[in-house]
């Protein structure tokens, strides 16, 4: 048996990157494990640059500003549910893109 295993076809699902202010990482965590279509995800930090009047004062200095980034594999259906409870369940400074995904697999 191969240990390449295509786990999930990849025609319904997209990759959904959320990337917030890191003061939102709790409540973001606690909302998303809160789905059951949300088999798992990933964060790590990020920088943002640009959009300068958004900056405080050091971070204009230094071109960059602290974020978190959340990369979440799901169903194109249950993307609406997630995006339309962000704002009143964990905050409003918020940013996110839909990627397709190709394939997805595990390797065992």
């Amino acid at each position: 048996m191969s240990e390449t295993q295509k786990t999930q076809s990849t025609q319904n699902h997209s990759l959904l990157v959320l990337n917030t202010a890191p003061e939102l990482e709790e409540d973001l965590i606690d909302y998303l494990l809160g789905f059951e279509q949300i088999e798992g995800f990933t964060s790590y930090q990020v920088h943002g640059h640009g959009e300068h009047h958004n900056l405080n004062v050091a971070e204009q200095v230094t071109g960059r500003r602290r974020r978190s980034q959340y990369e979440i594999f799901l169903p194109n259906s249950a993307i609406p549910m997630v995006l339309e409870g962000l704002s009143s369940a964990v905050g409003k400074d918020i940013v996110y893109w839909e990627q397709t995904v190709r394939n997805f697999g595990r390797i065992s």
